[in-house]
């Protein structure tokens, strides 16, 4: 499940089923709220669908809001978070390492994973720790603030970027590639019908999902 924009007061939040591609459910939207996802997580259940997992982004609050579902965090957004921490083109030692080992994450498990995060970890902890103080104030901050971001949230998330492979017989997908895909497409489309009002720019999403 996910959300697209156009523009800041107009998107769509699709559910789609990763087995079949069938697109289950959609709302549109003004704004991404958690309470809609799981909204229509309830929905699907009251049509008579069985949801054994999700797959989504990592939206604040969102991933720990399925107690009773296994939740897949997309592995593709979580590197897009990193990325923005320490850039494309990370220019710090511990940066491009820590770079290299997120973008393991598509092709390694759980424990190869982990493994391979610690070492890091121990091999920059003091790094991670160092100090600049400010000489007009006296006041200190953590000199590699970005880069100690960027492993806080993989740690923050762990627990969520391996359930594919903690339920291996379930077949989860570990991105939401399939709608990202899905989205793209959808607006290479409606780039050809620029100047549309919403309510048929809305006719035109419903045709293409039907589709």
């Amino acid at each position: 499940m996910d959300t697209t924009y156009w523009g800041r007061n107009f998107g769509v939040m699709l559910f789609k089923d990763s087995i079949t591609k069938e697109n289950l459910l959609k709302y549109y939207v003004i704004n991404e709220t958690n309470a809609l996802y799981i909204e229509g997580i309830k929905e699907l259940g009251g049509r008579g669908f069985t949801v054994v997992a999700i797959v989504c982004d990592g939206r604040k609050g969102l991933i720990g809001s399925f107690s009773s579902i296994p939740v897949q965090m997309c592995q593709f957004h979580q590197v897009a978070i990193v990325r923005r921490y320490i850039t494309r083109n990370p220019k710090l030692p511990a940066a491009i390492e820590l770079k290299g080992i997120v973008a393991l994450m598509k092709n390694t498990d759980r424990e190869s994973f982990e493994g391979a995060l610690n070492d890091w970890h121990t091999k920059w902890e003091s790094f991670l720790k160092e100090r600049t103080r400010n000489p007009d104030t006296g006041k200190s901050h953590y000199t590699h603030k970005r880069l100690r971001s960027a492993y806080r949230s993989l740690r923050t998330n762990m627990k969520w970027l391996f359930t594919w492979y903690d339920h291996i017989e379930l077949n989860i997908p570990n991105t939401t590639n399939a709608i990202d895909g899905h989205f793209s497409d959808l607006k290479n489309k409606l780039r050809n019908h620029n100047g549309l009002s919403i309510e048929r720019k809305k006719k035109f999403i419903d045709g293409f999902f039907k589709a």
